[in-house]
This record gives structure tokens, sequence and C-alpha cells, in this order.
């Protein structure tokens, strides 16, 4: 009896307890995203009427085609020579002009992909050209933002779009873009001479990478930023970068591409940088920088994005900041995030800061040379199909749905949280990274969950097209799968 007396004040103890812990604490005040407009191409009749003469050129034949292609190829090389010739503004006529030319090859060579090498070489030589001339424009500015982002990230996404409907042997994987001089010490990450200094932007694999790609007003591919330090010495790499889970961390070039990379770019100053020009050793003094405040103390992961606070860091923090303190203030057009479901979400995780520093938009900082970048088909396809799914859920977040969380896992995930404490005091990694809460954490989950279940589904409908149409679906179509995968799954 005296047993039983004990066990029930043990099961009456517990369940107080797992009540106590199951009230759960204090919506996130509300946070007010950015006020300026997000960018949006509004041109779905134009993807559709892109995908109609696509399947027109495939039925004509590339033989048929091959006097238009080529024409089309010159003629874009010309514009090109034109615009290296004399400086010119964001508005010009001759960037629309391009704009269209490239987009007109594209869909041509995505029905004959044999000149696919010829288009890549087109978009290279176009991002160095837009690189240079946004020199000479106020990147503050919108038509400055405007007309850099379509361009770059307008052709690289048709270059994609190519290579995704050639196939797994069209191209290889490493594309080298510019030989950006530099005087500091280098070493070969990726099979790319990588310098101390030079700045790597990745996508990840997780369904957070992807909302933090997106999630901006400048939708892009890319999700962590980090810095590379090599020994002027030894000539050993080394990768600064912040991760949610443990914070900064120093890593070798081993460790750095452990971790799921779909892509990864590599950026440089620009050689002829004033500040550059008089020190040449800054970009090392800047890694040199980064690497001995990494090694000198622990710096949390900064959840807010508060790129004005020094004592916690998110990954692009990592970059910007001791290239501030040397004297070049990167991301000299800061990130915007106003879309109201983004915001919400991001707020869910505890972002608090709007304007802030997001590394896709280091791509388009005319003070950077892009290098070089890694992609493959396979792991394009993923960031294709990833990127499309988060842009479906993030329509249904605009239009008011929450991210929501199973409540019943809210004691467990506490407890959890207790001992993620314990474990980050004694130096190691918890279960419910450092500076997150356990709400914020269920959350988390329940939106990777979501998402694989969207993914699921739309990679099915995806198949089901491929095996229909005689081509993967293009971004557009993706998308609409996308939207249609996640009616299914509410329904």
């Amino acid at each position: 009896m005296a047993i039983r007396k004990k066990a029930i004040i043990a099961f009456t103890a517990i369940m107080a307890i797992y009540l106590i812990l199951l009230i759960p604490g204090p919506e996130p005040a509300a946070t007010k995203g950015s006020e300026k407009a997000p960018f949006a191409w509004n041109q779905d009749e134009t993807w559709l009427e892109f995908e109609k003469r696509f399947l027109e050129f495939k039925r004509l034949g590339c033989e048929s085609l091959a006097a238009q292609i080529g024409l089309s190829i010159d003629l874009n090389f010309r514009l090109l020579d034109s615009l290296s010739a004399i400086p010119i503004g964001p508005e010009s006529s001759l960037l629309l002009r391009l704009e269209d030319g490239m987009f007109s090859s594209a869909v041509m060579i995505a029905a004959c992909p044999q000149y696919l090498s010829s288009f890549q070489a087109l978009a290279v030589r176009l991002r160095n050209e837009v690189k240079s001339q946004s020199c000479h424009w106020d990147m503050r500015q919108g038509p400055a933002q405007v007309a850099a982002y379509r361009l770059m990230y307008g052709t690289r996404a048709a270059l994609e779009e190519i290579m995704l409907q050639a196939g797994s042997d069209s191209l290889s994987p490493l594309l080298y873009c510019r030989n950006e001089p530099s005087m500091t010490a280098s070493a070969k990450i990726l099979g790319v001479g990588i310098h101390s200094g030079d700045i790597l932007i990745s996508r990840g694999g997780a369904p957070t990478s992807a909302l933090i790609a997106r999630g901006n007003n400048f939708q892009g591919n890319f999700s962590h930023a980090a810095l590379v330090y090599v020994d002027p010495e030894s000539n050993l790499a080394k990768i600064i970068e912040s991760h949610i889970e443990r914070g900064v961390t120093i890593s070798s070039p081993e460790d750095y591409l452990r971790d799921t990379k779909l892509r990864v770019m590599v950026l440089r100053l620009r050689h002829d940088l004033q500040q550059l020009v008089t020190d040449p050793t800054l970009p090392h003094r800047a890694a040199q920088s980064a690497l001995n405040e990494a090694e000198s103390r622990h710096i949390p992961y900064d959840f807010r994005m508060d790129a004005g606070e020094a004592m916690e860091k998110y990954c692009s923090e990592v970059v910007s900041e001791p290239y501030g303190t040397a004297g070049v203030r990167l991301w000299t057009k800061a990130t915007h995030i106003s879309s109201p479901g983004a915001v919400a979400w991001l707020s869910a995780f505890g972002v608090r800061n709007f304007e802030t520093e997001a590394p896709s938009d280091l791509e388009y900082d005319p003070q950077l040379a892009v290098v070089a970048e890694w992609r493959d088909i396979e792991t394009l396809w993923k960031d294709h199909v990833d990127n499309a799914v988060i842009d479906a859920m993030l329509e249904a977040a605009d239009r008011g749905e929450k991210l929501t969380y199973n409540i019943y896992l809210l004691p467990m995930a506490r407890i959890a949280k207790v001992y993620s404490w314990v474990l980050n005091r004694l130096g190691m990694v918890g279960p419910i990274p450092e500076g997150m809460s356990a709400e914020a954490a269920l959350k988390n989950k329940g939106f990777s969950k979501r998402h694989a279940a969207i993914k699921a589904r739309m990679l099915i409908l995806a198949r089901q097209f491929q095996e229909v149409a005689g081509y993967r679906p293009p971004y557009w179509e993706l998308l609409r799968l996308a939207r249609q995968a996640k009616q299914e799954i509410d329904g």
C-alpha cells in the first residue's frame, strides 16, 4: 500500500511538472520588416512563352536552328563589346537589350545543349562586364540594384536551366569566372586557388537554408558566408564561419566541405580598389583578425541577425566585421526583408533585424569579383526543388499561415534546452542551439517536417511531368507543382 501511495505521489509530481512545462511562453513581439518593396519579375506569361518556344525549337531540330543560334550568340558578344567600351548607367537601354538577347539565346540552347559552353562563356563575360559597370553605380539606389540583379541572377538562372535540361555530362561542375590578382597567400580548395581573405558563399541542404536564401527582397541561392585564412608560411587554409549549432568556428577545408553544400561561390576583393592599392595585404589582415578573435573567445551565433552588435555573430558578420575594421565596407546595399510571411517566420526563429546582411546579396557587391563557382547537376536540381517548395510555403505565409509545432513535445524540448545549456557551459554542443528557445526549436522541426512532406509529393509530380513532357520541369513549372503538392498535403 505504501509503495502504491509513493507511486501515485511520484506520478502526480511528474504530471504537475509536465503540465507546468506545457505552458507556452509568450509569443515573440511583433517585428516590423523593411519598408522596401520586394523585387518581382512579374513575367509569368513570358516564362510560359519561353516554354512554348523551347518545345517548338525541339520539334524543329538543332540542324535547322544552327544558323539562328550562331547569330544570337554573336549578337550577344557584340552587345557585350559595346558594354565594355564606355561607362553606362543602370537604366541604359543596352542592358535591356542584353537581357532580352541572353534569354532568347537560352531558350534555343536549352533545346540544343551542344551550344551550352558558348552560353556559359557569355554568362561569365556578362557578369564580369556588369560588375565593372556597377563600380560606377550607387548600389543603394533601386535602379542599380534591379539592373545588377536582373542581369546577373537572371543569366545565371538561365544557364542553370539549360544545364538541368542538358543532363549530368553537360559541363564541368567547376566554373572559373575571373582570375582576380591577389598578393596574399593561397591554397587549393575544390580545385581553385583560394587566397587569404577570400569569401566563400554557399548553399546548405536544410530547409532553413532555402528560407534564408529566398526570404529576402532579392531572392537568391546562397545561405551561408565564410572567410578564408591562409597561413603565409605553411599555405594551409582555415575557414572561419558561424554555425547555428556551434557559433563561430575554425574549420579545415575538409570540415567545411563535409557539411552539405549544394553550391559554393568564391568572391575576392577587386585588386584595383583604392584600399588594396594602398595595402595589398588588407584581405589577409582582415582574415587574421577574424581568426584571432575566433581563437580568443567563444562567439555565440547571432539569431537576431544584428550586424551592429559584435559579441554574437551570424555568418555574414564573420565576413563584414573584420573587413569593416580594415577599411572596406561590404554589403554596400543592405539586405532588406519585407515579405510579411518571411518576416513572421524568421521572427519565430529569433530574427529581429530585417535590414541586415545576407549571403546572397554579397554576389552583387561591385567591390567583389566572382573568381569561381562550383555546382553540379544533381545539387542544382536539389537547390531548385528546395527553392520552389520554400517559395510556395512563403506565399502561404504571406497569406497569414503560421509556423506550428506539437505543443505536447514542449516539456521535453524545455528539458533538452536545459541539458543543452549545461553542455554549452562545458564547451559542447547540445540538441538545441545556444540562443534558440525550446519553442523555436520545435517550430523549426515542424517547419522542416512540413517542407519534407511537400517536397516528397512535389518530386513525384515532377517525375510525372517529365515522363509526360519529356523534359525536366523548369523553375516556373516546379513552383506550380510545389503549390499543387502543398494544396494536396493541406487537403
